[in-house]
């Protein structure tokens, strides 16, 4: 089964070696029929501490590391979309 990946924005660093990730997507509302934001939290694995609050990531789901954290940095957005890595 592939391993899910997103992309969110780095909105905390204080841990070590972890990050907290906010994932936006947009939903349409079942009777409104409006395309809304909801956001999610994921607290992401950053082995070398390298990711700072503002950068943009891609997260991949992983085995569980702790009691919260199941994703892990893949790597930055912007290095990704030079690189043409991830379509997003």
């Amino acid at each position: 089964m592939p391993r899910r990946v997103l992309q969110g924005t780095v909105v905390s660093d204080k841990g070590d070696k972890t990050i907290i990730v906010l994932v936006e997507r947009r939903v349409m509302h079942p009777v409104y029929k409006k395309f809304i934001r909801q956001s999610k939290r994921y607290a992401a694995h950053d082995e070398a501490n390298q990711f700072k609050t503002g950068d943009k990531v891609f997260i991949e789901e992983c085995r569980p590391l702790s009691k919260r954290k199941r994703w892990m940095v893949l790597t930055d957005a912007a290095a990704a979309a030079a690189a043409g890595s991830f379509a997003g």
